[in-house]
């Protein structure tokens, strides 16, 4: 069920204060071990920053931050595990932003461990350049990079799809963390997941045969009004139960401000005139990451309506067709790991 390898780490002749490891860890396995080995041989301290952390729980995300933190600490002796940092990061869509929060992040752990005065701290930048998706390797010019070689080939994307379609745990994995995913086999999470991959599959069968894969075209709409936005609870998978943007499918014979304002209508019965509405929308924006869906290849058309402040409040909304509720929240009530997909970035670069 699980393999542990024998690592250690010695202190003699570190070459970095800080070596930095960026990954999402779902799960953290082996060779994410094996680059944290390579790290502390070579590095005083080493941070750890967890990508796609405040996520809500998701087929590509189906472990916390604290969990994840959990797994990495239990996988290594007290004395390397106090050596090691781990701090959560946000995705973002804006790789500037992204650079930034990732710099931030790290000057504020390196700043809690002063070295001499007046020496610069030496920091790099570890990992295991596999494929396009490590290209932030090369985001920070300012960190020298160093390339660990991938331990037998392991890679969480075929651990997960195997953890949820055989309720197994795979190989590769630490024994603290294989324990972990064993004990959750039983949990209301699990179970929604592997509920919600039968779900995704079922759909991707459906289109197999096509010549090649489609890629779907759907709108979203963002309203706000008085420091409020419109949501929605889905009522169906995928995301059965989490918060989300009202939207959907263009049809064959809409534009696509049409179809955005029929879906808002038709999630949630917004009393609000379809005129009206079109004359609110005040920006437009594309959002194509081709892993945003699990449903496949998904490129939405986001539209922000503004609609003016109103003494007599918000508008009246009630849930409909895909939705199992509608209603306003305040912006800054907002939570990340209870919105669907990505429709907390899409909010955050919509309204910035």
């Amino acid at each position: 069920m699980s393999q542990q390898k024998n690592f250690s780490s010695s202190l003699k002749g570190k070459q970095y204060d800080f070596l930095v490891f960026i990954g999402r860890f779902q799960p953290f396995h082996l060779g994410h071990q094996s680059v944290i080995c390579a790290a502390l041989q070579q590095a005083d301290r080493v941070i750890i920053l967890v990508g796609s952390s405040r996520q809500p729980r998701s087929l590509r995300n189906p472990w916390t931050f604290s969990e994840r933190k959990q797994f990495i600490k239990a996988s290594f002796t007290e004395d390397d595990s106090q050596r090691i940092s781990i701090a959560p990061l946000l995705d973002t869509y804006n790789d500037l932003s992204w650079v930034r929060l990732v710099q931030q992040t790290v000057e504020g752990i390196v700043c809690q461990y002063p070295i001499t005065l007046g020496e610069k701290p030496r920091i790099g930048l570890i990992g295991h350049n596999k494929d396009h998706s490590s290209y932030y390797l090369s985001l920070f010019p300012q960190w020298k990079g160093i390339n660990v070689d991938s331990y037998q080939q392991l890679a969480a994307t075929p651990m997960r799809d195997f953890y949820f379609s055989k309720a197994k745990v795979p190989e590769g994995l630490p024994t603290t963390t294989a324990t972990a995913l064993e004990k959750n086999l039983v949990s209301d999470e699990y179970q929604h997941l592997s509920n919600e991959y039968r779900f995704t599959q079922r759909d991707r069968k459906s289109w197999e045969v096509a010549p090649y894969p489609p890629t779907f075209v759907t709108v979203d709409a963002v309203v706000v009004q008085s420091g409020h936005i419109l949501l929605v609870e889905r009522k169906a998978r995928p995301g059965k139960g989490l918060l989300a943007l009202p939207g959907g499918f263009v049809d064959q014979n809409e534009t696509l401000k049409n179809a955005v304002i029929r879906e808002l209508r038709e999630e949630t019965r917004i009393k609000v005139p379809a005129p009206v509405l079109l004359g609110s929308i005040s920006k437009q924006e594309v959002f194509d990451n081709p892993n945003r869906s699990l449903r496949g290849r998904t490129i939405t058309h986001a539209y922000l309506f503004a609609l003016k402040d109103d003494f007599r409040g918000l508008p009246k909304v009630k849930g409909g067709d895909d939705a199992k509720h509608a209603f306003w929240l305040p912006l800054a009530k907002i939570d990340p790991e209870k919105l669907f997909e990505d429709h907390f970035h899409i909010i955050e670069a919509m309204i910035s």
